[in-house]
């Protein structure tokens, strides 16, 4: 069973199901059924919120996160 995760910054997920959500998971379905031969049933997609300070936007730095101080 093909699992997609899809991380949103905290607070993003709800917006994106109701706007976005329905045509993204649907076209996620329709590829992997049409390129693959895996039946739409049995894709699951999940929506994973994520706290801002635990991204990176490159160059290995969290830039949202409190400087941290390590001993």
């Amino acid at each position: 069973m093909p699992l997609a995760r899809i991380p949103l910054m905290q607070g993003k997920a709800a917006g994106f199901a109701q706007k976005v959500g329905a045509v993204v998971y649907r076209a996620l379905a329709e590829r992997l059924h049409n390129d693959l031969g895996v039946r739409k049933a049995d894709v699951l997609i999940s929506l994973v919120e994520v706290k801002k300070e635990d991204w990176s936007f490159g160059n290995g730095v969290a830039q949202y996160a409190e400087e941290a101080t390590f001993e």
